[in-house]
């Protein structure tokens, strides 16, 4: 059994700086790519950062600018920072690691339940 689990969403006001966290736990045997997606109301998920084990990172154009995403590999940890924050940011931001339970299994996608951030004046 695996599970992701974030924190840190909150209801900020325009300009606010957030620091979101996602842990993996449970029966883990390797942690692959780790990411940050979030999803508006009425929209669909988009991916806003992926990073490697390896610490190699990918900001798409949600991030660029003002969001960095890191990972620590022996907390099976993975972060979001999210700097100037603007109302249109406003959506569940979730995690999503690619695991293997055991060295013979195939990698999976699994997703945390997300976390709330909400911008607003």
């Amino acid at each position: 059994q695996v599970q992701l689990v974030e924190h840190g969403g909150d209801s900020v006001q325009p300009g606010a700086s957030l620091y979101l966290t996602c842990q993996a736990s449970g029966q883990i045997f390797d942690i692959g790519t780790m990411a940050w997606y979030r999803q508006a109301p009425g929209t669909k998920r988009e991916l806003v950062a992926t990073v490697t084990r390896e610490h190699n990172v990918r900001h798409t154009e949600i991030a660029k600018g003002r969001f960095t995403i890191s990972r620590d590999n022996g907390k099976n940890t993975v972060y979001l920072r999210m700097d100037n924050l603007k109302p249109d940011r406003s959506a569940v931001f979730l995690c999503k690691a690619d695991i293997r339970t055991t060295p013979f299994d195939n990698t999976v996608g699994y997703w945390g339940n997300g976390t709330q951030v909400t911008v607003s004046s």
